[in-house]
């Protein structure tokens, strides 16, 4: 994506070419308008799969024919409970900043709290013994699949269309230099954010302007005060204006930010040596003080009982599953080579804390510590069960043992044999950052091609950059994911050796 280049000289300055009036780019009212029509779509799509959820348990399981009207009523009342919801915590207006699995936590947690009100509703009107619990589970599971579906499509049609910039999320007035303003448009501009207008920063130096030569439209203008520039702004319309200031410019930004509060706009200032700081960085309330936050922890403490909940359960039935192959595995293994049927390898854990992790031998050897060297294709060191077992991936299965007892988690970062970990955590920057939660038996990078050998520094960084996204990004339906294309993708057997 291309923009046009700021200049110090005003007849020259242009602003970026996504921003120029009259452009593809659709107006605020359009996106407005497309949201009402997602919100609407959601609202009937819940009222039908409440009321056929209805419909199909009273049929399949009590074999009766509800009364139409009596559940079309119950239906409606759920779907607009949902859309209140949803409403009164600006879910849809949200969809040009957030991921989608945050987007599609919204709605889940919409759906729990329109339930929570509607079987409130008809309790306090004792109007809920026509209701069984099974009606109302029956009715929470379709409602709560349509919303999820509804948002997904919609997230998929309107997120690279925000991206690209056909749907103008925000408009947007620059203050400050003009190589500043258009650091910052270029990066506005990938979340919808479209520039109008820029100005100077008003300065003494405007006095000296030379008012006999008209200002082109898409110049950068020098305003001789702040109450000209509000006047400027005034009939532009926009959403936001982001003052770029310097150091030496903080009281005269706040003294300009105080100008344009006659402005019905949201108006922010943004230190200029620190736009991509700032891009990573979150504003919280630390005690009495409020300070700018630039990593937090991955999980929060109800993530991380969520998250270990889910491993604890998988692993259990996971290992009650697969116990007879376990034995047979165990049977091939002593039949096929000398040693033991399982072996402890030393690798760094949770908070680059040692852990030994378990796995089927697969190796006449069984190096650790200093004395491990990376399995290479064709490795005579492999035995012949052994490269079926690798190829597999079976031999990690006693890595199941490891989640029970908290080592490991089902999904996260590969753990790596110690010496790997100290030699490249001096090579590649935040490398560390992988150890923040626990490691899992499969992670992001691995279903996506990542694992195997790491013979260049590059495959490791690739290594890192998809770990470093999965910890950024971590939800339980990412884990979910990614254990399906565990099972299912075949990147996830490449390098596999």
């Amino acid at each position: 994506m291309s923009y046009a280049s700021f200049t110090n000289s005003p007849a020259s300055t242009k602003i970026p070419a996504h921003s120029v009036a009259g452009g593809r780019a659709l107006d605020k009212s359009r996106l407005t308008a497309l949201l009402a029509f997602a919100a609407a779509t959601e609202f009937l799509l819940v009222a039908i799969a409440a009321y056929f959820a209805t419909v199909l348990y009273h049929r399949l399981i009590l074999q009766d024919s509800p009364v139409a009207a009596h559940y079309i009523q119950e239906s409606l009342l759920i779907s607009s409970l949902q859309l209140l919801v949803s409403i009164a915590r600006q879910q849809y207006s949200r969809i040009q900043t957030q991921p989608r699995h945050v987007f599609l936590w919204s709605g889940a947690s919409s759906v729990f709290f329109a339930f929570s009100f509607f079987i409130s509703m008809i309790f306090l009107l004792k109007i809920s013994v026509d209701y069984s619990r099974a009606t109302v589970i029956a009715q929470a599971v379709s409602v709560l699949l349509s919303v999820l579906c509804t948002r997904a499509i919609w997230f998929s049609l309107l997120q690279p269309a925000i991206a690209s910039g056909l749907i103008d999320a925000r408009r947007i007035i620059l203050i400050g230099d003009p190589s500043h303003c258009a650091h910052f448009s270029a990066r506005a501009i990938a979340t919808g954010i479209r520039t109008i207008r820029s100005f100077d920063f008003p300065t003494d130096r405007a006095d000296s302007a030379d008012s006999s030569v008209p200002a082109r439209p898409d110049a950068v203008q020098a305003l001789p005060d702040a109450r000209q520039l509000v006047a400027n702004c005034r009939p532009l319309r926009a959403d936001d204006i982001v003052i770029l200031n310097s150091e030496p410019d903080v009281p005269a930004a706040l003294a300009l930010a105080s100008a344009l509060s006659e402005l019905p706009v949201d108006v922010h200032i943004v230190p200029v040596g620190a736009i991509d700081l700032m891009a990573v960085s979150r504003f919280t309330q630390f005690g009495d003080m409020v300070t700018m936050r630039i990593f937090q922890s991955p999980l929060t403490p109800f993530n991380r009982a969520m998250k270990r909940a889910f491993d604890v359960v998988a692993a259990i039935a996971g290992l009650i599953v697969i116990s007879p192959l376990f034995v047979i595995i165990s049977l091939a293994i002593k039949l096929d080579s000398r040693g033991p049927v399982l072996f402890r390898q030393t690798r760094h854990g949770y908070n680059n804390e040692p852990i030994r992790v378990l796995k089927f031998r697969s190796m006449t050897v069984m190096e650790d510590g200093d004395n491990f060297r990376p399995v290479t294709r064709h490795d005579p060191r492999v035995t012949r069960l052994g490269r079926l077992l690798r190829r597999t991936n079976i031999d990690e299965l006693p890595q199941l043992f490891n989640v029970l007892v908290g080592d490991m988690s089902l999904v996260g970062p590969r753990p790596h044999a110690t010496s790997q970990n100290e030699t490249f955590a001096e090579l590649i920057s935040l490398f560390s950052r992988r150890h923040n939660i626990k490691p899992g038996i499969t992670g992001w990078a691995q279903v996506n091609g990542y694992r195997g050998d790491t013979d260049t520094l590059e495959k490791m960084q690739r290594r890192v950059e998809h770990d470093l996204y999965y910890i950024d990004n971590w939800s339980l339906l990412l884990d979910l994911k990614i254990m399906i294309m565990t099972f299912l993708s075949r990147k996830v057997y490449w390098n596999a050796y």
